[in-house]
């Protein structure tokens, strides 16, 4: 089978699907970190929110909520297929890791090289959903 190549181009990335148990918990968190709400949509159990330079993600309110916030993507021995994280581009990597810290949100990996081009770090939301904050860099990897 010879695949063709779509008619239409893909012009730019619009936003990410993020679910999460708790409305009030899951927004709070994103609040913190620049997101504003933007649009919600009650019949799809879901919103948009933006940060104010236009990134867009949405949440969607109907995950289940687990006791230990246990991600089925990363945290299980078996590594089903599916998206894992959305990955941010920031301007500055170190403000963003003070500011985790006096916050209390723990970074789950780095800051580390990620490449010739970026500087990441990690975290999860109150969910287990992992978030990377990248600051994009000149020059080799470490």
């Amino acid at each position: 089978m010879n695949p063709s190549s779509s008619p239409a181009r893909i012009l730019a990335y619009d936003h990410i699907g993020i679910r999460v148990s708790d409305r009030r918990r899951a927004m709070a968190f994103y609040q913190a970190l620049g997101f504003v709400e933007s649009a919600s949509f009650p019949l799809f159990e879901a919103n948009e929110m933006l940060s104010p330079d236009g990134v867009r993600i949405n949440l969607i309110f109907n995950g289940a909520r687990t006791r230990d916030a246990h991600n089925v993507l990363l945290d299980a021995p078996v590594k089903r297929p599916g998206m894992t994280h959305p990955a941010f581009i920031v301007d500055d990597l170190q403000a963003l890791q003070r500011w985790l810290g006096e916050e209390g949100i723990v970074i789950t990996e780095g800051p580390h090289h990620i490449g010739p081009r970026r500087i990441a770090l990690f975290i999860r939301d109150p969910d287990g959903n992992v978030l990377e904050f990248n600051q994009l860099v000149e020059g080799d990897a470490q």
